[in-house]
């Protein structure tokens, strides 16, 4: 019982200062992997399930008793500044820019916010703005705070680890970090950096504002200081900054809805849903006779003609689909229209207000914005 009243103490004592810790979120630059998306707005501003990318982490944060995020930029702040003023209002927090004159990569951008960052005592959060998961700020604060050492990352198992880098953990120990093994030959273990921290202000003391790599300068010399932790993520992680991986968090995304029953899901018995996993927004138009599913999202404003077949897509606001489309595997942008019978397949991008003629195909590739598509592409290739 004793023990109990301890852990009790210390989630209250947890709750109690929550609202006290900050949360820097790195946005980054162009977002290029996700063209031609991002030629009409920057990244975190492309909407993933209907809202836009950062907004999730935001609201997770918010969840967590956040009050204080950072954003670190360096392209087109002034648009997400505008945009996210109604999220300061919304939920009653405070949201800094902090603009790099020149991209500083994953550890420069902390030291570059350390007036914000380091304004007490208190640890703070920091996410890769690409990162889509059921984000665990909650208990890695909790975590964090039982081990005492200067950082947590948050890691995922993966089954190919030897696409990435690998966390291998000192032996006879279930956290505390031994090294890190980039791309390994051999099994080392199945855990990678799921690209979401909680650190102590000692943590600046390590950075020079400068282009620093967190992974690569930071982390190894918080190992050998035996100062890095992990924890084990639950549930599905995505990094979503490229096409394919998009359409691939959209399915996991959607499916982690459906597990929980959200309502922001479309009923299952509405006559055009097949397979679930379908979000419409309620302004968007579906046609008769259509089959949408499995993994779709339909945005506000969307119009869908008639016998179309959706399946495993995005399709952004203000978008059209005319009669007898088939789209598959495919983002189709803002205002783009995809013409009757057409087919769209293999990892299709559609830029801003593109317009794909009757009965095109288009296997694969990015079509820029703007662009107005009268031959098949069977190749996938970059429509400039």
């Amino acid at each position: 019982m004793k023990g109990m009243s301890q852990l009790v103490q210390l989630k209250t004592c947890l709750s109690q200062r929550a609202d006290l810790i900050p949360g820097l979120i790195l946005v980054g630059g162009f977002g290029t992997r996700l063209r031609p998306l991002t030629l009409t707005l920057p990244k975190p501003l492309v909407e993933f399930g209907n809202k836009p990318m950062i907004v999730h982490q935001i609201e997770a944060l918010v969840a967590a008793g956040v009050t204080d995020i950072v954003l670190a930029v360096n392209y087109r702040p002034e648009i997400m500044e505008k945009f996210l003023a109604e999220y300061e209002e919304k939920y009653n927090i405070n949201i800094e820019f902090s603009v790099e004159s020149e991209p500083l990569d994953t550890a420069g951008p902390l030291k570059l916010a350390e007036s914000i960052l380091a304004k007490d005592d208190s640890p703070f959060f920091v996410l890769n703005s690409d990162v889509i998961c059921d984000y665990p700020f909650q208990d890695l604060l909790a975590f964090h705070q039982s081990h005492g050492n200067e950082g947590t990352i948050v890691v995922t198992k993966v089954e190919e680890p030897s696409k990435y880098g690998v966390v291998v953990h000192q032996p006879g120990h279930r956290s505390l970090i031994d090294r890190f093994v980039e791309k390994p030959v051999e099994f080392v273990g199945n855990r990678i950096n799921a690209g979401m921290y909680i650190f102590n202000t000692s943590i600046l003391d390590r950075i020079e504002l400068r282009p620093t790599s967190i992974e690569k300068e930071t982390f190894p010399a918080m190992v050998r200081d035996n100062q890095l932790h992990s924890f084990d993520l639950e549930g599905f992680w995505m990094d979503v900054g490229q096409p394919k991986d998009f359409l691939s968090g959209t399915c996991l995304y959607l499916s982690s809805l459906t597990k929980r029953g959200s309502k922001e899901l479309t009923p299952p018995t509405e006559p055009f849903v097949h397979g679930g996993n379908v979000m419409i927004h309620p302004s968007a138009k579906i046609g008769k006779n259509c089959r949408i599913g499995p993994n779709v999202t339909v945005g506000p404003d969307v119009v869908i003609g008639d016998g179309v077949r959706l399946q495993r897509c995005v399709l952004l606001r203000g978008s059209k689909v005319k009669d007898h489309a088939w789209v598959k595997s495919t983002i189709v942008g803002w205002n783009s229209t995809v013409g009757r019978w057409a087919r769209l397949e293999n990892v299709t991008v559609l830029g801003d207000d593109v317009t794909i003629g009757d009965e095109i195909y288009v296997n694969g590739g990015s079509v820029l914005p703007h662009k107005s598509i009268k031959a098949n592409v069977d190749i996938p290739a970059i429509i400039m």
